[in-house]
């Protein structure tokens, strides 16, 4: 079995705040993997299902901020869980807005649920950092983490994570935490996207190419009906009278060179057909 830990504070009053983006976190896990609705216990709210096959528990301490280590020490003592069962989701303002940090161990931060917390069950838990930014001011930290989150906020970078990260909680279930930060880190903050490369804009030599091999396979069989090539130089077909070359109907002709220096050479292979069969071919041949 796992513990899930939300930190906030409870009652409508501070749901929206920025300290609450832990149990907003939890909320969302419960919504996204069909958990039942809570029941009261501990000092907080919990609710038991399954993530991943994995027995999780997902508990809101209701003794506020300051006391979250009653609530989840008593529950850790009934489950006779060890505190590495544990996983902590609450808000960072050493981390811009929507960045997330997952780590194991380490100090509160001058964050006063988790200092609950290390009072309470030690400090050997996992902690999901979720990054709220900084006031710039440490004389405002105390408002703004009570403050609730901007419209833009919510619209944006929360509306963005909290589904992300509750997508992600069989992830951290699997110890991949490493993972489970960079998924968050691009949906949160996708890379733009690659600009289309421009196509290559049309020359006057490009234009005149078609024309000129058009003009040259007429040369070279000595042709006067039509000769149709498309955009590129490509031979598609030619109209032309029944034509002996040098004697012998399925002679090759002469090879020659197409009359415009700037034309790219290519090979071309010339069929030329009369009403019945073939009677000429040729090879044209384009500097490159």
């Amino acid at each position: 079995m796992l513990l899930f830990v939300g930190l906030g504070n409870p009652g409508p009053k501070y749901s929206q705040n920025r300290h609450n983006v832990g149990f907003m976190a939890l909320d969302e896990i419960a919504r996204r993997h069909g958990f039942p609705a809570a029941r009261n216990r501990f000092q907080s709210t919990l609710s038991e299902g399954r993530i991943a096959g994995q027995r999780v528990l997902l508990q809101k301490p209701e003794t506020f901020m300051n006391e979250s280590g009653q609530a989840v020490g008593a529950a850790l003592r009934f489950f006779k869980l060890p505190v590495s069962a544990v996983t902590v989701f609450y808000d960072d303002l050493d981390l811009k807005p929507g960045k997330v940090k997952v780590k194991t161990g380490g100090g509160a931060g001058g964050h006063n649920g988790l200092r609950s917390l290390d009072a309470h069950i030690g400090n050997g838990y996992q902690r999901v950092r979720i990054g709220i930014g900084h006031p710039g001011d440490k004389y405002a930290v105390m408002n703004y983490v009570l403050q609730d989150f901007a419209k833009a906020e919510r619209d944006g970078w929360l509306a963005d994570l909290l589904p992300a990260l509750a997508d992600e909680a069989a992830t951290l279930i699997a110890g991949d935490s490493g993972r489970v930060m960079s998924r968050l880190a691009h949906a949160v903050f996708p890379p733009p996207p690659k600009a289309a490369t421009p196509p290559a804009e049309e020359t006057a030599a490009d234009a005149a190419e078609p024309a000129a091999a058009a003009d040259a396979v007429q040369v070279v069989l000595g042709l006067r009906g039509e000769v149709v090539v498309d955009d590129q130089g490509h031979l598609l077909h030619v109209n032309a009278a029944r034509k002996k070359v040098g004697g012998d109907e399925h002679a090759r002709a002469p090879r020659a060179e197409l009359p415009h220096d700037n034309i790219p050479r290519v090979l071309i292979h010339v069929a030329v057909r009369g009403a019945n069969n073939v009677v000429a071919l040729a090879h044209l041949v384009r500097e490159p």
